[in-house]
């Protein structure tokens, strides 16, 4: 294997059908109009030299290195800069070109340390490339003069350096984190001699840099360098694979020394990012390593005994043991399974199939139920599929962008910078979420219009903007009698004139003014295509169902479905989040969204699997946990995945993990609900296994695996031996195989192979005899179901309701250093942006409780109570506070109670009453969880370490 080298063209290239064709050094090149003569010479095999170019940033013309000669034209233009024309004629080597070039990399060289053999970029330089290029043997000028060979280094960033004394001001850097993540950190600050580029006139770890490695990657020599690169050394081969954090599916070259991971580089070829990245995928990969892994099974009779190591046979056939010994002694139900958003689609579905098949029942859930599962059901039941209608690429053609209840700066922010691009052209925005998020205003882009909701209004909201639209004729009548069921708008569009709907009935329920409401639905009316973006704050709700018809409802009524820069788009959460839904990880389905009770649809699982299946849907996580307190189920295997921590009231979870008998847990930490196991087997991180993640806009990736599982066995393998233990026999020799079995079982499914994706880099489903290289678009020409169905959205209030006891509502979020429950990143260097969760409070709360900002306060609710730092913040509204659930030692989830969405059982994470105080002490339950995680690293001595 050796390094991927991706070619860099120098700038965009441009799509356009008309073709222009010109001359270049004596041969004719044709190239769609608009391309650079730098780019058109690049598409021949002609690399013009330069330094300030790159493809991923608009030229700039700075460097004068890429000078060409065109006939009938004076002087000698910059290629980068110039526009191709019909039939002109290109020099790009002769003698006056090579010995302008030459001067100019001598006066670059001139101020310049020339330490390239001990040069952390050496063999990876573009300027060392270029001196060679041109042919520069000396430097005429010396080293006499004044000169910024002594300029300090920065090495705040905890990922990468900053060394002034090689810096050339390109102004690449600065380009790349205005154009392409557009976070507006950097600048060139002085004039002349004096110019250089500077975070805001601070260090980089103290600026509004964000870290997304943007600057580095355009960097073209050693000033903007990764420390690990500094630390290794260049790498010698890279392996293409798919970051294994957010929902946006981010494609890297893993850049390896042997199995050494020296640095993960964002792949252009990636169609999800198209070469960009955030913090995460970027830098905080080193968990995967971290000492605190655990790479030898082990396991113990009671979950106060300390943990005994043993092989993987003996841990295996232990857990097999224990669910047979629970099934004959409690029953067949008395067992189930939990899959992983984190893990392969592959991995998934062996999960849900060894429930199914080998423990005989339907007790499958996952996490993505307690984040998405709304999405699922109220998008299946309006439009007929459960996934989002767009692929990221189409908000380029968004006039109007309204984003409800989600944070894709923190939580999405590859897409939030294709996002902010498309702001920053002209495309109008609405914001719709409790907090004001950094979408509302940030640098060149400010939301037309933010509506500040109460948490827990969502749906009178939905209904309130609906109701504009049909009372003030803003419906797309043709479209809706063309592809709608007429008889279900109608009833709809009755329901919804309802004047109890208007925005001046709700605004005492919503908070928003009914101006700002009405402008805001006729923006999304007649602004042109307007898409949907919503999160969690949508889902996680009593009415999160709801909520996802509405938006399903608002669209179809405005014709905003089926086009380029429209549709109803959810921001998934967590790397595998849609992928655990299609591989049928519910109780209720199977892959592909079919229910247990079709027989068609058993009968075909029963005659390829070999074994009866149940008809009947199985139990949930809830009442898993509610059963095993009731005593009646006792054993669970959980792969990837964390409840103790990320589901909510804690307390009631951690009540049902101590009332069961076996509990196993695959995962690669020992993490808080591994305090209630018995048995532990290691899992393997996204580098150490081959498989498929599926993205938000139901892109299916490769992830490959670049070094052996450190603990022997990749998840998939794992499942595969407890299987063959428990008497269902699974004989699996590579994922490629169960993508084999998904495809043949999964009508969406039933075109996507290895030999496929490697072929073309990605596939969105649906892939099969009608999309055989897949489906970028949803209900083009029609809706998946027929006819699109408009559903009645009466606003229900959550039953969780503020009083004199608790008078403040909490929602909570991500922030962009941390993921989900911080497992992972909270072992990289990430911790040092965001070191705890932290309760954010208005000004005006804060005064009337004597809180001041860095105060210790309690925060209490029905289920709980925790204590942590506070944030007096505007971001807030007055009434609610908000908190992050990265770090366990918080406990965030103790306070969430157990309220959830009527048609899905997603908890209500985002309306809890609370109370806020100070305090001078932790919890009662935070002093527990010190005493538990202290017992929890207990290990004892081996008692058979051979495998």
């Amino acid at each position: 294997m050796a390094l991927i080298q991706e070619t860099d063209y120098g700038t965009p290239i441009r799509i356009t059908d008309k073709i222009v064709t010109l001359i270049i050094d004596g041969e004719a090149v044709s190239v769609p109009a608009g391309t650079s003569v730098m780019a058109a010479a690049m598409m021949r095999g002609t690399q013009i030299p330069k330094l300030c170019a790159t493809d991923s940033l608009e030229a700039f013309g700075s460097c004068r290195l890429c000078l060409v000669e065109i006939e009938g034209r004076r002087g000698t233009p910059a290629s980068c800069t110039t526009p191709v024309e019909e039939g002109m004629v290109v020099n790009t080597q002769t003698e006056r070109l090579a010995d302008l070039r030459r001067g100019v990399m001598e006066l670059y060289i001139s101020d310049h340390p020339l330490d390239c053999l001990t040069c952390s970029a050496n063999g990876n330089c573009e300027l060392q490339d270029m001196a060679g290029a041109v042919g520069l043997r000396e430097v005429r000028y010396g080293y006499g003069g004044a000169n910024h060979l002594d300029a300090p280094k920065d090495t705040s960033n905890p990922y990468f350096t900053f060394e002034d004394s090689k810096c050339i001001v390109c102004s690449r850097c600065v380009r790349a984190c205005e154009e392409v993540q557009g976070t507006f950190a950097l600048t060139i600050q002085g004039r002349g001699f004096d110019s250089r580029v500077s975070p805001g006139g601070m260090d980089f770890f103290g600026s509004e840099c964000v870290s997304c490695g943007a600057c580095v990657q355009a960097c073209p020599t050693a000033t903007l360098n990764e420390k690990s690169i500094i630390a290794l050394g260049q790498p010698e081969h890279s392996v293409i694979t798919t970051c294994a954090y957010c929902g946006v599916g981010c494609s890297f070259k893993a850049e390896m020394k042997g199995n050494t991971v020296v640095r993960m580089v964002p792949y252009k070829g990636g169609k999800a990012n198209e070469g960009h990245s955030c913090v995460k995928g970027r830098f905080a990969w080193g968990y995967a390593t971290h000492k605190d892994r655990i790479t030898k099974p082990m396991i113990r009779k009671k979950i106060t005994d300390p943990w005994q190591e043993v092989s993987w046979k003996e841990a295996v056939d232990y857990a097999a043991g224990e669910f047979k010994r629970i099934q004959a002694q409690y029953g067949r139900d008395a067992v189930g399974g939990i899959t992983s958003s984190r893990c392969t689609n592959e991995e998934t579905f062996l999960v849900q199939k060894l429930v199914r098949a080998g423990f005989g029942n339907n007790n499958v859930d996952t996490c993505a139920r307690v984040c998405h599962s709304p999405t699922g059901y109220g998008l299946k039941t309006t439009l007929g599929t459960s996934a989002g209608t767009q692929d990221f690429a189409s908000v380029d053609d968004a006039d109007v962008i309204v984003v409800i209840g989600a944070n894709p700066t923190d939580g999405h922010p590859v897409f939030a910078s294709r996002m902010k691009r498309r702001l920053r052209q002209g495309a109008r925005l609405i914001v719709v979420d409790p907090r004001r998020i950094d979408l509302v205003k940030s640098p060149h882009i400010q939301a037309d219009y933010h509506l500040p909701l109460k948490p827990g209004t969502n749906v009178g909201m939905i209904n309130a903007i609906a109701h504009v639209i049909v009372t003030e004729g803003l419906v797309n009548e043709d479209y809706v009698r063309e592809r709608c069921d007429l008889g279900d708008f109608e009833s709809w569009a009755r329901f919804i004139a309802d004047e109890r709907h208007s925005p001046e009935a709700v605004e005492d329920l919503t908070g928003v003014p009914a101006a700002d409401v009405r402008n805001a639905a006729r923006l999304y009316a007649t602004g042109g295509n307007a898409a949907i973006y919503y999160g969690l704050g949508v889902t996680e709700h009593s009415q999160g169902s709801t909520m996802v018809m509405g938006m399903a409802n608002l669209a179809m009524a405005t014709g905003n479905i089926g086009k380029p820069g429209a549709g109803v788009n959810p921001l998934r959460g967590q790397n595998n989040v849609q992928g655990s839904c299609d591989m049928g990880s519910f109780p209720h389905e199977f892959s592909g969204y079919r229910h247990v009770s079709d027989d068609a649809t058993r009968q075909m699982f029963e005659a390829f699997w070999g074994v009866p299946l149940q008809g009947d849907p199985g139990l949930r996580i809830p009442n898993m946990l509610d059963e095993a307190m009731a005593g009646a189920f006792k054993g669970l295997y959980i792969q990837g995945e964390d409840i103790a921590q990320s589901d909510p009231d804690t307390q009631h979870v951690t009540a049902g993990l101590a009332a069961m008998e076996c509990i196993v847990i695959q995962d690669i930490f020992l993490n808080e609900t591994a305090k209630y196991a018995h048995v532990f087997l290691p899992g393997s991180s996204f580098l150490e296994k081959d498989g498929t993640f599926t993205n938000a806009e139901r892109r299916i990736n490769r992830v490959r695996k670049v070094m052996p599982p450190l603990g022997g066995l990749a998840d998939w393998e794992v499942t595969m031996a407890l299987s063959n233990a428990l008497g269902f026999a699974m004989h699996y020799k590579h994922p490629s195989e169960i993508m084999d079995e998904i495809a043949r079982l999964t009508p969406s499914f039933a075109g996507v192979s290895y030999d496929k994706l490697d072929h073309l880099g990605s596939i969105q489903w649906p892939c099969n005899d009608a999309a055989p290289n897949g489906t970028p678009m949803m209900h083009v020409d029609r809706f998946v179901r027929g006819k699109g169905k408009f559903m009645i959205t009466e606003f229900v209030p959550t039953e969780e309701r503020t009083g004199p006891r608790f008078p403040l509502i909490l929602t909570t979020g991500r922030i962009l250093s941390q993921y989900n429950v911080g497992a992972q990143t909270r072992r990289t260097e990430n911790s040092r942006w965001h070191e705890e969760d932290v309760l954010e409070i208005h000004p005006f709360d804060a005064e009337n409780r004597g809180v001041l900002d860095g105060d210790l306060v309690s925060l209490e609710s029905r289920s709980g109570e925790i204590a942590l730092r506070a944030q007096i913040s505007e971001r807030m509204q007055p009434g609610v506070v908000y908190t992050t659930f990265h770090h366990a030692k918080t406990g965030a989830n103790v306070i969430t109670t157990d309220y959830s969405d009527w048609a899905t059982n997603c908890p209500e994470y985002k309306v809890t009453a609370v109370q806020v105080r100070r305090t001078n002490r932790p919890s009662d339950w935070q002093a527990r969880f010190f005493e538990e995680d202290f017992a929890l690293k207990r290990i004892g001595p081996d008692v058979d370490a051979a495998e």
